[in-house]
């Protein structure tokens, strides 16, 4: 057995550990890496030389600043103004949670983050309005998914620089074929959602007698933005029992570290944010948005000065900034690439991708690519699954697969699964649930979860895989 192989074996063995309560996948992950290191004759120090540092900075800016919009209050305001601008209209109340998922994605949140937002008003809008609670879920869950590729969301960024550092040539048009492929996707589950809602009443039609406002504050009553692994992964806590599904459940693969201050409020106790205070916070998002959009900066770095500008002007505690900031995320996320750059070194996906190959069709090779990442990600962390299976398609784009159309693929087939009770998005939702909506939300959640694995690789790949 050649150690190119070997470390084949021990990355499936790493993914399949996360299903063991208490398993650490960033940690694990390092240390496979620096043994394999030995194994190999690969000095420690080389080892090392593959931790991706850019991403490292990456993940702490954008979350960082996302902190200070949290706890300066402006994001409560935010979400107000969107519950607010839709009136009593029930269908566009169910529309609410899509929206807001989106917009939170779109501008860097990580996912895991944005379901613990999006989850209770979602289930709180449901209970108030008598929306069916799955239907409310999916349309939360998709709009996070559709802000997820956009130039400042993470699945976006880790596309773009893996795609430079593998040598997949993207066009210059990319990160906006990368937001529309997003969007498109989400707008074409969200329609058929709803259109399947309304004929069966799962939302009810005409307005409601409440203002949205008010119920959009109702529903986030005990509601936190706890920082979480972005994508699927078992949660801890998880039962197969419904009824005893927690309301704060975590992935295996996070790190043990608290999420956030024990100090800083949560979302529905952020303080009410001034108008100095908010017009300074968009306008420092706005900033960041500009210079990394269209002067290509360093997103991570804009975040990192734009949240430590905002911090010092309103006085905000640094440990309170600094706490929130996603550290499981970034160990897990640092962990896999170093282990994956280790890999790809040693000729480890060299070895796969000729095993993946349908010869002489690298479309039908990207299909078989797309049901592995959908099928891992069910109970995995979807960015990893993402990050590790990357490596694998340079092959495919030399042999004349649309790079593009690739990574979109790869990327929504990894996505798509994470609706499904045995994650940390399902977990999230159940706890956001009413008790005695549980046992059955957790039959359709499972349900909706075995279905999108066979359906919603072989819809992402026949979609995207010509582009």
């Amino acid at each position: 057995m050649t150690v190119a192989v070997l470390s084949i074996i021990v990355l499936v063995v790493l993914f399949a550990a996360t299903l063991i309560r208490g398993f650490d996948l960033g940690l694990a992950a390092l240390s496979a890496a620096f043994l394999l290191g030995i194994a190999a004759g690969v000095p420690a120090d080389d080892v090392t030389g593959f931790f991706p540092a850019d991403f490292f900075v990456l993940i702490v800016g954008v979350t960082a600043l996302f902190a200070v919009a949290h706890l300066n209050g402006t994001l409560d305001w935010l979400l107000d103004l969107l519950l607010r601008l839709v009136g009593g209209r029930l269908v566009l109340i169910a529309l609410v949670p899509f929206v807001i998922g989106a917009v939170l994605t779109a501008v860097g949140t990580l996912p895991a983050a944005a379901t613990a937002i999006v989850a209770p008003i979602a289930l709180g809008l449901a209970a108030r309005y008598g929306i069916s609670p799955l239907v409310a879920a999916v349309l939360g869950v998709t709009g996070i998914i559709s802000g997820l590729l956009s130039p400042l969301a993470v699945y976006g960024v880790t596309a773009r620089e893996l795609s430079t550092k593998l040598g997949v040539g993207l066009p210059g048009s990319a990160p906006v074929t990368f937001l529309l492929g997003g969007v498109l996707t989400g707008l074409a589950v969200c329609t058929g959602c709803l259109f399947v809602a309304s004929r069966t009443g799962a939302v009810p039609k005409g307005r409601a007698a409440a203002p949205a406002g008010a119920g959009a504050r109702a529903a986030r009553v005990g509601a936190a933005a706890p920082a979480a692994p972005a994508g699927g992964g078992r949660a801890e806590g998880t039962s197969p029992d419904p009824q005893e599904a927690p309301a704060h459940p975590r992935p295996a693969g996070a790190s043990d570290a608290p999420s956030g201050p024990a100090d800083a409020p949560p979302l529905s106790e952020a303080p009410r944010a001034s108008r100095g205070t908010r017009t300074l916070t968009v306008f420092c998002l706005l900033t960041v948005v500009v210079l990394s959009v269209g002067l290509e900066m360093n997103v991570g770095y804009l975040g990192l000065t734009a949240a430590m500008l905002l911090q010092l002007v309103l006085r905000l505690k640094p440990g309170a900034v600094v706490s929130r900031i996603p550290w499981g995320v970034v160990l897990l996320i640092g962990g896999l690439l170093t282990y994956v750059g280790l890999m790809e070194d040693l000729g480890a996906f060299k070895k796969i991708s000729d095993l993946l190959q349908v010869h002489g069709s690298p479309v039908l090779s990207l299909l078989v690519l797309c049901y592995i990442a959908g099928i891992t990600s069910f109970a995995a962390s979807s960015i990893a699954v993402f990050v590790t299976a990357m490596p694998l398609l340079p092959p495919l784009v030399a042999d004349g697969l649309s790079p593009v159309g690739g990574v979109l693929a790869l990327a929504l087939a990894s996505v798509l699964v994470d609706i499904n009770p045995l994650g940390i998005t399902g977990g999230l939702i159940l706890g956001a649930a009413e008790p005695s909506a549980r046992p059955r939300l957790f039959r359709q959640l499972l349900t909706y979860g075995l279905v999108s694995i066979v359906v919603a690789p072989f819809l992402a790949w026949l979609a995207f895989g010509w582009w």
